[in-house]
């Protein structure tokens, strides 16, 4: 299906761009589209969306609720003859409404993820990512017949981007303005489950201790390497992520660490170990350690159970049996390594050949591998149509992918009809990554 057709006296593109990552990306690509002879306007909801926007002419608070949210957004894309919207994940409520105002009205929706190739790319694609990617209707068969030749893996990336600790910082210092300067925003509710004081609290505190954390992490995996227990390697990721809410059974981790602790307890081998490994960004608020310590001691299995806060992912995947995760985009890494992985939610990548369609009970009993020669075809697929290399959050990173991103923004085709068409585009040329 070809891209949405806008209505012929549209001739000017007009950008509205809702809630980006944390920091200056979304103000940086919009100085870009203008050069470009685009109108770029900016939709706030709190004091960290408006601060990261410098053009203050073309800023729109929303200061009413979310139930005030469909209407003035319809009055914003009517009287700004909107032709694009530009947003950062796709199941937030302020978004979810953006994407469902997109179809009715047949405008391009531009969605920005974290990469599914995790950490050096960034996602770009149109209309949905994760669940609602187009991804999930194209089959491995129509990604090997338009996939083109390569000498070389396309885009490879640097051995470090740097955006980590860039992350941390800004999420820290966006909660703090929307903390004490949100006077502008009283109406004002975060999309997560917990108060704008505790998620800076949280941030702030992940920020500061991160140093500590590592080091402890560091001398709690050397002990468990040393002791040789086979294990395998559970895939957390953050229970407020709109990826494991809006795709997966789970309501939150406690029940996903029940459900993955009881099937240990009961199918795997009893001298195999259960390894849960923390996602990046874990700030504490969902109590994993303790939601795993007491389904550990329920099942009776607390000495084979173990938590892992932080440390190298390569590392850990290159000693694991076997991968369980929801549907953590950090899975392409183990399959990228051939081993079995076993998701429990919707993936880009659940498909045959690839993720096992065991149950949770078999898989640890023996679990299947995937069929190295099919990852392949998704991880070039993806290389050469959605997935961009660069970051978010450090200057270095952001810079790199905005210069390829920019691009792909204005074509008049999505990353995947681009590729079966057989346009060739300016990132597909690029192989060298900047130093």
């Amino acid at each position: 299906m070809g891209p949405p057709q806008l209505p012929a006296a549209l001739d000017k593109r007009v950008f509205l761009l809702l809630q980006g990552p944390h920091g200056p990306f979304f103000d940086r690509l919009a100085r870009i589209l203008r050069d470009a002879d685009a109108e770029v306007w900016r939709c706030g909801f709190n004091a960290g969306d408006e601060y990261f926007w410098s053009d203050k002419n073309r800023f729109i608070r929303h200061a009413g609720s979310l139930q005030d949210w469909p209407g003035h957004l319809d009055h914003i894309l009517t009287e700004k003859n909107v032709t694009d919207i530009v947003l950062y994940g796709d199941v937030r409520p302020v978004h979810a409404i953006a994407r469902d105002a997109a179809v009715r009205r047949g405008l391009r929706l531009h969605v920005f993820e974290e990469g599914y190739l995790r950490p050096y790319w960034i996602s770009y694609e149109r209309q949905g990512s994760n669940g609602n990617s187009a991804l999930m209707q194209i089959q491995l068969a129509e990604m090997r017949t338009v996939l083109r030749d390569t000498m070389n893996e396309m885009r490879r990336p640097p051995a470090h981007w740097g955006d980590m600790r860039h992350h941390k910082f800004y999420g820290a210092f966006y909660h703090f303005l929307v903390l004490v300067a949100n006077r502008a925003y009283r109406n004002y509710r975060s999309h997560r489950a917990i108060s704008v004081m505790r998620e800076f609290r949280l941030n702030l505190r992940r920020f500061l201790l991160a140093p500590a954390h590592n080091i402890a992490t560091a001398t709690r995996w050397r002990r468990f390497r040393r002791a040789g227990w086979p294990y395998s390697l559970v895939l957390m990721q953050l229970e407020h992520d709109s990826n494991f809410l809006g795709h997966s059974p789970f309501s939150s981790n406690a029940d996903f660490i029940e459900t993955v602790v009881a099937e240990f307890a009961r199918n795997a081998p009893r001298h195999h170990h259960l390894m849960f490994k923390a996602h990046p960004l874990e700030d504490g608020r969902a109590g994993n350690r303790t939601a795993i310590r007491n389904a550990a001691a329920r099942h009776g299995i607390s000495d084979r159970t173990h938590y892992m806060r932080g440390g190298k992912l390569a590392v850990l995947l290159s000693q694991a049996c076997s991968i369980v995760t929801v549907n953590s985009t950090s899975a392409q890494q183990a399959l990228w390594r051939n081993l079995p992985v076993k998701t429990l939610g919707n993936a880009i990548y659940n498909k045959p050949g690839l993720v096992s369609d065991q149950t949770l009970a078999d898989f640890f009993v023996r679990p299947d591998p995937p069929d190295p020669k099919a990852y392949r075809v998704l991880r070039d697929y993806l290389l050469q149509t959605s997935q961009v290399p660069g970051g978010f959050y450090s200057e270095r990173s952001r810079a790199h992918a905005l210069r390829i991103v920019s691009d792909m923004i204005l074509a008049p085709e999505d990353p995947y009809q681009s590729l079966a068409s057989g346009r060739i585009t300016l990132r597909q040329q690029i192989t060298d990554i900047d130093s």
